[in-house]
């Protein structure tokens, strides 16, 4: 097997909390990781999305992950972090409790997500990675929000 072929089947993930459970997004999603920032409200928004910042003078929606994926909303404190991620073309923060590292691992590590699960619950997680003592959920960001975020309405 090749150095390339060997590459190509590797992930780079970044790993994160959200009430108390491990996740993970695939880095190339992740355009930059901020401190938290307290975000403008935007009326009529969707529950989950906690309002704007000003990203180098970009408007910016930040998603609350903890309230979006049902666990209810997060109370930043000094370990939440945002992480700016790019859905479907458009840059979202997502807002998480703590960062956890950036781990690569082998494709066939990721187990698929139980079909137990529901179907909203498979649109979020699109694989399982158990490593050592731990579950960590890799999310699909484009389960994150739905196909269209309409920040202006």
């Amino acid at each position: 097997m090749t150095e390339a072929s060997t590459s190509a089947e590797n992930r780079e993930l970044i790993a994160f909390t959200v009430a108390g459970q491990e996740f993970c997004v695939d880095v190339q999603t992740v355009r930059e990781i901020r401190s938290y920032t307290a975000a403008t409200a935007i009326p009529h928004a969707p529950p989950y999305v906690i309002g704007v910042v000003n990203l180098r003078g970009m408007v910016l929606p930040i998603v609350d992950l903890g309230d979006r994926l049902g666990f209810g909303r997060t109370a930043p404190n000094a370990r939440s972090a945002i992480i700016v991620a790019d859905i479907g073309g458009d840059l979202v923060g997502l807002l998480v409790d703590s960062m956890s590292s950036i781990m690569t691992v082998r494709q066939d590590q990721l187990q698929p997500a139980p079909d137990v699960a529901s179907s909203l619950a498979q649109s979020f997680v699109g694989a399982v990675l158990a490593i050592d003592d731990r579950m960590i959920s890799l999310l699909s960001v484009q389960g994150v929000l739905p196909a269209k975020l309409d920040v202006a309405a």
